[in-house]
């Protein structure tokens, strides 16, 4: 969790990591997530929730693990009608380092040193967690306003297009008399 606005420098509020046996099912493993994102969406009431884009690279199990995960988070955010945004690991790294190509040492660094910790976080995937919000913070309301006006273009299209289809075919009246007009 990561309190911030663009332009200031965020601060963290908590982070843990979820740890679970490779050995359970992975029903139950979801389910030991799902109860933990729970409490946090309740104790902390996040204005957004951010989860990393998932894409397969060489292993696919790992992907398929950290997909279902993923989909954890989206649901339980769903659920709180608390709204999404999916970043790519190479965009984190990218918006925290300046290179999408950092390393997991070099990430880990510029949190602490962003956040104002003494030390960087341990585990590496609290680091990384940390990473993911802070860009978010920093790309999160860049991105929705970039949505927002692609929808409202999208909608606008989609009325000139009705407006064209419309005039083309002789459906458009007149304004001034209430009859149709010519067909173009």
């Amino acid at each position: 969790m990561v309190d911030g606005v663009p332009g200031r420098p965020p601060f963290v509020l908590a982070v843990d990591v979820v740890r679970t046996s490779a050995h359970e099912e992975t029903g139950a493993r979801l389910a030991v997530l799902e109860e933990t994102m729970e409490e946090w969406v309740r104790r902390y009431r996040p204005a957004a929730v951010a989860v990393e884009r998932v894409f397969a690279q060489h292993n696919v199990g790992t992907v398929m693990g950290t997909a279902q995960a993923a989909g954890v988070a989206l649901l339980v955010a769903a659920r709180h009608g608390i709204p999404t945004a999916l970043h790519t690991p190479s965009e984190v790294k990218a918006a925290i380092t300046g290179s999408g190509r950092a390393g997991k040492d070099q990430v880990g660094a510029m949190v602490a040193r962003i956040l104002r910790l003494d030390e960087v976080p341990k585990p590496a995937d609290a680091a990384d967690a940390l990473a993911l919000a802070i860009c978010h913070v920093w790309r999160g309301q860049s991105t929705d306003r970039l949505d927002a006006a692609r929808q409202a273009a999208s909608g606008v299209a989609a009325r000139q297009q009705r407006a064209y289809a419309a005039a083309r075919t002789g459906a458009a009246t007149s304004p001034r008399t209430g009859t149709r007009g010519p067909r173009a």
